[in-house]
Parts: C-alpha cells; sequence; structure tokens
C-alpha cells in the first residue's frame, strides 16, 4: 500500500505492511480481552437468571416479524439460551487466538464481526459504550484489510488497500478529533478554565491508584495536563495527513495519551484499541529496524498487486463510510441537513450494525463522585453492605488496575448514581435478583453478606466519595472518605406467606 505523495527510495518508505501485521494481531489480544471479559460475566448480565435476560428482551419483539433481524442485528435470534451466550464469547476468544495466530483472518474477523455484533445487540445498556462500537467498527475494516490467506506467513508479503489504510486513518482521525470538539462544543466551565482534571481523576468511574496520586498534584499541573490533552486532541488529528514525520510524531503523542490514560484510569480495551491505531501511522522504513533487532534476518520481498476484485470491494466500504460519517459530523457540528428520503432510510437501514460511531468523552466533567451502596436486610433495622468486585465501597479498599477487563455491573453503578432510580429500570431488577440469590447475579460481586440464604430486604443507598488527601491517608489508611446523602431507591421485599415481591418506601 504505497501512497502516491511518498517518494521515498529506501526500504519500506511509503508501505504499511509491518503496521498492518502488528495491528491485526493487537486487534486479536483486544478482541479476546473483550470476549473473555464478557465470557465470566455474559449469565449475571444477560442470562436466564441475570439481570436483563436476553431471550425476555428478544421474544418481546417476535412480533416485529423480519424486521427484527435487522433492527436488532444477533445470531441470538435461534438461540439465547445460557450455553448459547457462553458459545459466543467463549468461542469469540477462541477466534481471536487464531487471528493474533495468523490463521485464516479474513474469515475469522468475519466471524468475530459477528459475534461481538450479536452480544453487542442483546447486552443493552451493559454494552453501550463507546469502546465496543469502536472495537465493531476496527473489526468491520479489519475484514477487508487483512491478507487473503489461510496459514500465518512471516515475514509479511500481503498489502492491503491503501483504500482501507486511509479509512482506518479517517477513524482515528474521528476518535481523536471528536473528543475535543465536544469538549468545546459543551462549553463546560472546567474545560474552558482547564481545571477538569481536578475533578477527574476522583470523580471517573473506576480510578487506579495511580489516579489517587494525580489527583494530590498541584493545580497548575492539572491545568497543563489539561491543555496539552486539548491540543493533541484538535491539533494532533490534522497531522495523520502530513508527511511520515509529522505522522510519527502524531503515533507518539496519541501512545502517550493513550498510556497515560491506562494507567489513571480503567477504561476497558479503548486505550489500547487507540494504540493499535496509532500503529497504523508507521510506516515499513520506520518499523523495519525494530523487527530486524527482533527477528533477525526479516527482510520484505515486493507485494504483488492486489486483485482488482478487492480494490472493488474496499471502494464499495469507502463509500458506505464516508456517506456515514458525514451523518455523524453533522450531529457533532449541530448542523441542520434534510437529507433526500432514500439516504436517510439508508443510515436508518445500517445504523443497527454500528458500521460507523460517534465518539467523545467526558464532554461535561463530572465534578461530584455519588456512589450507591446495596445493601439488605432481614429486620429492616441492621443492613449489610454488598461490596462490589471493583468499584468503590469500602473506603480502606484501594482502587486497582482492572483493564483491559470491564465490569460491566460496577460501570452501570456509576451511570446509575449520577441520575435517578425511576431512569434506571436495570436497577430494580438486579436488586430482585440478589432477593431471588440469583447465583449469577451474585458472581458478579466481590462479597454476599447472606451466604445462606437471600435477605428479605434490599436498598440502594446514596453515598459522596472524595479522595483522602496525603495527611488523611496517612491517619486513616483509608482512600476515600464519604458522607451519605440519603435514599437511592424503594425498599425492595421478598415475598411474605406467599404474597409476590413487590417494593416498598422505608
Amino acid at each position: 500500500m504505497t501512497l502516491p505523495w511518498v517518494h521515498g527510495r529506501s526500504e519500506g518508505s511509503g508501505t504499511f505492511v509491518l503496521a498492518g501485521w502488528v495491528f491485526l494481531r493487537l486487534l486479536g489480544l483486544i478482541y479476546l480481552a473483550a470476549f473473555v471479559s464478557l465470557a465470566v460475566q455474559i449469565k449475571g448480565l444477560v442470562g436466564s437468571a441475570g439481570i436483563l435476560p436476553a431471550k425476555e428482551f428478544l421474544a418481546a419483539r417476535k412480533h416485529w416479524g423480519a424486521h427484527r433481524f435487522q433492527r436488532l442485528p444477533t445470531l441470538c435470534w435461534g438461540n439465547a439460551s445460557d450455553g448459547f451466550l457462553m458459545f459466543l464469547a467463549w468461542g469469540g476468544a477462541a477466534l481471536a487466538a487464531l487471528l493474533i495466530a495468523g490463521f485464516a483472518p479474513c474469515p475469522v474477523l468475519i466471524l468475530l464481526w459477528g459475534f461481538y455484533l450479536s452480544l453487542f445487540t442483546i447486552g443493552r445498556f451493559f454494552l453501550a459504550y463507546q469502546w465496543d462500537t469502536l472495537l465493531l467498527e476496527a473489526g468491520f475494516l479489519a475484514i477487508f484489510f487483512a491478507p487473503q490467506e489461510l496459514a500465518p506467513v512471516f515475514p509479511p508479503r500481503a498489502e492491503a488497500s491503501p483504500v482501507i489504510l486511509w479509512l482506518y486513518w479517517w477513524l482515528l482521525f474521528r476518535l481523536i478529533f471528536s473528543s475535543g470538539v465536544v469538549k468545546l462544543r459543551s462549553s463546560d466551565s472546567t474545560w474552558r478554565r482547564l481545571t477538569a482534571l481536578r475533578y477527574h481523576f476522583e470523580t471517573q468511574p473506576l480510578p487506579t491508584p495511580l489516579a489517587w496520586s494525580a489527583h494530590q498534584l498541584p493545580i497548575r499541573i492539572h491545568r497543563a495536563a489539561a491543555a496539552l490533552l486539548l491540543a493533541i486532541e484538535l491539533g494532533a488529528p490534522f497531522l495523520i495527513a502530513g508527511p511520515p514525520l509529522l505522522r510519527h510524531v502524531t503515533a507518539a503523542s496519541l501512545v502517550l495519551l493513550m498510556a497515560l490514560i491506562q494507567l489513571t484510569g480503567n477504561y476497558s480495551f479503548f486505550n489500547l484499541l487507540g494504540i493499535a491505531l496509532s500503529v497504523l501511522l508507521l510506516d515499513d522504513k520506520l518499523l523495519l529496524p525494530v523487527f530486524r533487532w527482533a527477528a533477525h534476518g526479516v527482510a520484505l520481498a515486493p507485494a504483488p498487486p492486489s486483485p482488482r476484485w478487492l480494490d472493488g470491494i474496499a471502494a464499495v466500504v469507502a463509500v458506505v463510510v464516508l456517506s456515514l460519517s458525514m451523518e455523524t459530523l453533522r450531529r457533532l457540528f449541530r448542523i441542520e441537513v434534510s437529507w433526500p428520503k432514500s439516504i436517510a432510510k439508508t443510515f436508518e437501514f445500517l445504523e443497527p450494525f454500528r458500521l460507523v460511531n460517534a465518539y467523545g468523552l467526558f464532554a461535561v466533567m463530572t465534578i461530584e463522585r455519588p456512589e450507591i451502596i446495596v445493601e439488605g436486610s432481614n429486620d429492616g433495622a441492621h443492613w449489610l453492605a454488598y461490596e462490589f468486585k471493583w468499584k468503590p465501597g469500602d473506603v480502606r479498599r484501594a482502587p486497582r488496575f482492572v483493564a483491559p477487563h470491564q465490569p460491566r455491573l460496577d460501570w452501570q453503578m456509576w451511570f446509575a448514581a449520577l441520575g435517578y432510580y425511576p431512569n434506571h429500570p436495570w436497577f430494580g431488577r438486579f436488586l430482585r435478583r440478589l432477593l431471588e440469590g440469583s447465583p449469577a447475579v451474585l458472581g458478579l460481586l466481590r462479597t454476599n453478606p447472606f451466604p445462606d440464604k437471600p435477605p428479605r430486604l434490599v436498598r440502594g443507598v446514596l453515598y459522596d466519595y472524595r479522595f483522602t488527601s496525603r495527611a488523611q491517608r496517612r491517619t486513616t489508611r483509608a482512600w476515600w472518605r464519604r458522607e451519605r446523602r440519603g435514599s437511592y431507591s424503594p425498599v425492595f421485599e421478598s415475598y411474605i406467606t406467599g404474597l409476590p415481591k413487590r417494593a416498598c418506601r422505608r
């Protein structure tokens, strides 16, 4: 995939064979992490005894007829049992291992995309994150980026269409630039004053131990870091189309940004995927010495030109992706456009497949940290707390590194705490599962204070959490300090003398 504006004569100039090889293996690792993470949670989230059973969700929509397959694209229409959910998750992990090894990358990538889209569709709230859609978008393009071979080949010799490489660069541009634009567009005062990071490390969903340390830094460092962040997000994407040196600088700045985010926050595989996309900015001239150091004797043989039919498919993919991108950019900049009816219907038809998506995190910075503590009781007077595996609870328990695994329930608890109980109906389903003593749901938690039998009452209580200062940490050994706000949800009561379960106020 030699770029038309590159005229270097040295070996590897203007080609991206090695970057493509590295990218596909990184994508395989990310798919592996994503599927294994879901495999250990899927039954508790959407299994038959989970919080939001997929079987019930799909059964309630069978009356949609044939349109249901397009509106909710998932292989679970034929089978939504726990066994099939586990097959999709562990099967996806096995396919990811094949991709890492380099076996039949194209058909494997088709299956990986289909498996993840299937779980994404029935996962609903629990998979409604930008890294999930980013993985689907990057995974879709990878189908047309992968070499047409069945057995692993090293050193790599196949070149993909430059059109697909440009589409990956366009995806990276939209991902980073949109993240900067949404911050400016929101007119949030913390971003305008460069004080956003003063709150971010403390109020983000799942901070790491280093987030506590970063929170203690002087405000001038927070301001400088926020200014650098905005400069990278708003400026670096425009260097992607520049000469090799600027692309390399862009890749380095994006990798640094993603690494710093990874060190201070647990954002699933988002940062790893951002790094993988940044690798595609590095040409073979830069990577070849690294490969020769790692594997002596590596040389790049001239690659045969790609078949015309592949170039034709790449052109069609480009038309689709760029057309859908216009809609996401319209929304990003809040431009009113009246698309012709046929185009609008095409956008609507393709939307469930997540081929192109909108991006941009933390447009408005959260300046407080409410936390829901879930408690159970048998008498209504003595309450015991359920401890989650990763989210804050016990103030003496340190934040932990968990990415690329994403504890989906812990994340949803963060969103629920920022809103109101009636706006999060899944939370009531979660409490009912605790009253039932569902093993699948209890498996999502760190501790069950009622190991013998479920409690008679459960509730959600809202607390305000703040990081301790260095002095407080030395004195109390606590990472957090908290203050009770009040009730978050009604008290849910188990059955009494055969009456159905009900929620009641306490």
